[in-house]
C-alpha cells in the first residue's frame, strides 16, 4: 500500500518525540499534543473522533508550532495547578521564554478556541512560528486563505479558520510562517479559532479568553486535600475532566496509533468512550466524593444501558453513536507504529462492562446521586448479565471469547452492590443476589486454580492482575482466602521492580512481550492495601505514580527498562486508578461496595 507523502521540510523540523516530552491541551470536546519545540502534532477537530488537522505525530502533514529562533535551548514546562493550562518553558543562551498553552475551557461542541501566550520572561526573545492546518489527518491543506483587520480566515475541510495575533504572517505554500521579536518583559497573544459554524464577527479578546479558562478550571476541579498525593490527584481529576465531553462522555485518550509495542501491530485508536473506563473514572471519583464526574459518567453509562440494554457496546463515540470500522490512512505512523482509525471493539461482546456499570450506579446511590432512570439503567444491566452471563465474551483485555473469570466476578460484585443500596427495589433484590451466588459458584468450580487462587478461565489456568478487582469492589469478602492468594500470586508471577504486567504471554522475561500495565500497579495497591499491607500498597502507589514525564501524563504501558512510555496519551484508566489509590490509600481500608 502506497503510503502519503510528506512534507520534508517539515518533518526534519519537528520530528516526533518520545512520549514523556509531550503535554495535553484539552477542553472536553478535543484535545492537542504539544512537543517540546512549541509544536501542536497532533489535533483533531472540531471533535475527538474528527480527522486530525494536525497529524505530525503519527507522519501526516500539518503542525502549529511556536519555537525559539534560537536553535541552543533547553526545555520544559508544568501544569498550572488544578487546570490544564500547559506553560512551555525553555532556557536559551539569552535568557527565559515561556508559553502559555490552553484550549479555552470549557469547549464548545463544534468550535474550538486555541489560546498562546507567549512571554519573554528575562530577554529580548525571538521565534518563529508556523501554522500548518491540514484537513484530512493531512491530506488537504488551508485553503480561501485571506488577511484582514489583522487576523488570517480561510477554509479546513467544512470549517472556518481564523488566526489572530500574526497579521504580519506570510504565505510559505499553504502554511503561514512568522519570524517575530520581543521585548524583554512583553508578551504577544496568538489565538487560533476552528468552527462548523460561522465565526463570531469579533475574534476573541485574549484576556478575557485566558481570565474565563482561569475560572472555569479553578472552580471544575475540586482540592482533594484528603488524598495520599493531592497535587497528582488535582492533575488526575482534571486530565480526566478535560477528556469528558458535554454529553458526559469521557475518552480513553486523545490519541490513535501510538504503538504499545514497537513493531509488535498493537496499534488502537482510543479516541471513543469505553463504558469500563468510563465507570472506573466514576468509581474513582466517588470514592473521593460527589463530584460532577460522577454524575457525567452515570448519565453516560445510564443512557447507553436504557438505549441498548443487552446488546450495550463496549464503547461508544461520545454522542453515543456506533465506532467505526478499523482502517489504514496510509501514513508512515508513529515510530514503531502504524497509522489506524476506528476500532474493532465495536464487534465484541464484554460482559464485565455490565458489572462495573453496576458497581458504578451502586457508587451513585452511595452519595444519593441515582435518579429513577439510573434505576431503571441498574434493572436492564441485571437483566442483561441474567440474560447473556453464561456466552463466551471479550473479556477485560478485549481478547478471544472465552468464558473469563474476571468478567463473572465483576458483575458479582456489581450485583451485590446495587442489591445493598439505598432505594434498591425490594422486589428484586432477592433475585439479584441469588444469580451472584449462581455466577460465584460457577466460577468457584471452574476458574479456582489448584493453589487456592483465582485463574483466567476455566481453560487457563494462568494468573491475572485483573483477577484482583472483583475482591477489591465486593465480590467476596476481602478476607476471602481466594482474594489474598490471587494477590500473592500477581505480586511472585506478575510483578517486577514495582511494576504489574497484566498476564504472562510466553516464557522468558515479563518485560519482553509488552510494557508494565500501570493500571495493574494501582490496583495491586489497592489490593495490598485492603489486605492490610499499608507499606506494600504505599510502595507500589509511589513507583507507578512516578511512571510519567514532566506533563504527569500516563500512557497504558511502562517500558521498564528503558523508563518510557508505551501506548495512547494519556490513558484515562491509569489516571482514574491513580486517583482513586490516592484517595483509598490516605486511610483506612473502607469497604465502599
Amino acid at each position: 500500500m502506497t503510503k502519503r507523502k510528506l512534507n520534508r521540510q517539515d518533518a526534519e523540523r519537528y520530528p516526533p518525540n518520545v512520549l514523556r516530552e509531550y503535554a495535553l491541551l484539552a477542553d472536553g470536546e478535543r484535545g492537542a499534543l504539544i512537543g517540546p519545540r512549541g509544536d501542536i502534532s497532533w489535533m483533531c477537530a472540531p471533535n475527538w473522533d474528527s480527522d486530525a488537522v494536525f497529524a505530525a505525530l503519527i507522519g501526516g502533514n500539518g503542525v502549529y508550532a511556536i519555537t525559539p529562533a534560537d536553535l541552543r535551548f533547553v526545555w520544559g514546562g508544568y501544569y498550572e495547578e488544578g487546570s490544564m493550562i500547559w506553560r512551555s518553558r525553555w532556557i536559551t543562551e539569552g535568557g527565559v521564554i515561556e508559553c502559555r498553552e490552553a484550549l479555552a475551557f470549557p469547549g464548545e461542541i463544534d468550535r474550538l478556541v486555541l489560546l498562546r501566550r507567549v512571554i519573554a520572561v528575562d530577554t529580548e526573545a525571538h521565534l518563529k512560528v508556523r501554522l500548518d492546518a491540514r484537513a484530512g489527518f493531512g491530506s488537504r491543506p488551508l485553503a480561501k486563505l485571506e488577511r484582514a483587520h489583522g487576523a488570517w480566515t480561510g477554509r479546513v475541510s467544512g470549517m472556518n479558520l481564523r488566526w489572530s495575533g500574526a497579521g504580519r504572517a506570510r504565505q510559505d505554500g499553504p502554511a503561514l510562517v512568522l519570524d517575530f521579536k520581543l521585548p524583554a518583559g512583553g508578551h504577544r497573544d496568538f489565538v487560533l479559532e476552528l468552527s462548523k459554524r460561522s465565526l463570531p464577527e469579533h475574534a476573541p479578546d485574549p484576556d478575557h479568553a485566558w481570565e474565563a479558562t482561569e475560572h472555569t478550571w479553578r472552580t471544575s476541579v475540586p482540592e482533594l486535600s484528603g488524598s495520599l498525593a493531592q497535587r497528582d490527584a488535582r492533575h488526575a481529576y482534571a486530565v480526566l475532566r478535560s477528556l469528558t465531553s458535554t454529553g458526559g462522555g469521557m475518552v480513553a485518550s486523545a490519541t490513535m496509533s501510538l504503538p504499545e509495542r514497537a513493531e509488535q501491530g498493537r496499534n488502537y485508536d482510543y479516541r471513543y468512550v469505553w463504558i469500563r473506563d468510563q465507570c472506573f473514572t466514576g468509581e474513582a471519583v466517588a470514592a473521593a466524593g460527589a463530584y460532577p464526574l460522577l454524575d457525567d459518567a452515570v448519565r453516560f453509562v445510564a443512557a447507553r444501558l436504557l438505549d441498548d440494554g443487552p446488546n450495550l457496546m463496549p464503547a461508544y463515540t461520545t454522542s453515543g453513536g456506533r465506532i467505526p470500522d478499523q482502517r489504514s490512512l496510509r501514513l508512515p505512523g508513529y515510530p514503531g507504529g502504524y497509522d489506524i482509525v476506528g476500532n474493532h471493539v465495536n464487534k465484541q461482546f464484554q460482559l464485565d462492562a455490565f458489572g462495573e456499570s453496576l458497581l458504578l450506579l451502586a457508587a451513585a446511590a452511595r452519595h444519593d446521586r441515582l435518579d429513577a432512570d439510573g434505576w431503571r439503567a441498574v434493572e436492564a444491566a441485571t437483566d442483561a448479565i441474567a440474560r447473556r452471563w453464561t456466552e463466551p465474551e471479550a473479556g477485560i483485555w478485549e481478547l478471544d471469547d472465552r468464558h473469563w473469570s474476571q468478567s463473572r466476578l465483576i458483575c458479582v460484585a456489581g450485583l451485590r452492590a446495587v442489591s445493598r443500596a439505598r432505594g434498591a427495589p425490594a422486589g428484586r433484590i432477592g433475585e439479584w443476589l441469588s444469580l451472584a451466588e449462581a455466577m460465584l459458584a460457577d466460577a468457584a468450580e471452574h476458574c479456582t486454580h489448584p493453589s487456592g487462587r483465582w485463574q483466567r478461565a476455566p481453560d487457563d489456568e494462568r494468573v491475572d492482575a485483573a483477577l484482583l478487582l472483583p475482591g477489591i469492589r465486593g465480590a467476596l469478602p476481602g478476607n476471602d482466602p481466594r482474594a489474598a492468594a490471587t494477590l500473592e500470586a500477581v505480586r511472585r508471577e506478575l510483578a517486577r521492580e514495582g511494576y504489574v504486567y497484566r498476564f504472562r504471554q510466553q516464557s522468558g522475561p515479563l518485560g519482553e512481550a509488552e510494557g508494565a500495565f500501570l493500571l495493574c500497579g494501582f490496583v495491586v495497591a489497592l489490593a495490598a492495601h485492603q489486605q492490610g499491607e499499608t507499606l506494600e500498597a504505599i510502595r507500589y502507589f509511589e513507583r507507578n505514580r512516578a511512571a510519567c514525564g514532566p506533563s504527569g501524563l500516563y500512557s497504558e504501558e511502562y517500558d521498564v527498562k528503558q523508563r518510557q512510555l508505551r501506548g495512547n496519551l494519556p490513558q484515562a484508566f491509569v489516571h482514574a486508578l491513580m486517583l482513586e489509590a490516592s484517595t483509598r490509600l490516605a486511610s483506612p481500608w473502607r469497604d465502599e461496595s
